[in-house]
């Protein structure tokens, strides 16, 4: 049985590691500051997410475990809430956000 916990958490860590590292890619690549807000939002919550959770299972249940958990939820509350907060700032700020049209009319 700790053996499939050990694959599960390898999978969750790696599954974790690899959306962090989209998401840094889309910070910098993104157009816009919106756009780029949400690709850390995916790096802040899927990412850390599973990377948390992959350590869960690592761990086995213990104290350590239940501090994981604290952690996770903590993050999954605040991490969302935030980018929504700094995107409605941004836009009373009066930060418009970037729209590529490229259709041609007709």
């Amino acid at each position: 049985m700790e053996a499939a916990f050990d694959v599960i958490g390898a999978i969750l860590l790696l599954s974790g590691a690899a959306f962090a590292v989209i998401g840094g890619i889309g910070i910098v690549r993104l157009p816009d500051f919106y756009a780029r807000i949400h690709g850390a939002g995916i790096t802040d919550t899927l990412g850390a997410g599973l990377i948390l959770t992959g350590l869960m299972f690592e761990s086995g249940f213990s104290i350590v475990t239940i501090k994981l958990v604290i952690i996770l939820l903590f993050l999954w509350l605040t991490s969302p809430t935030a980018t929504h907060a700094l995107a409605n700032a941004a836009l009373e700020a009066g930060l418009e956000p970037h729209v590529d049209v490229t259709e041609e009319d007709g």
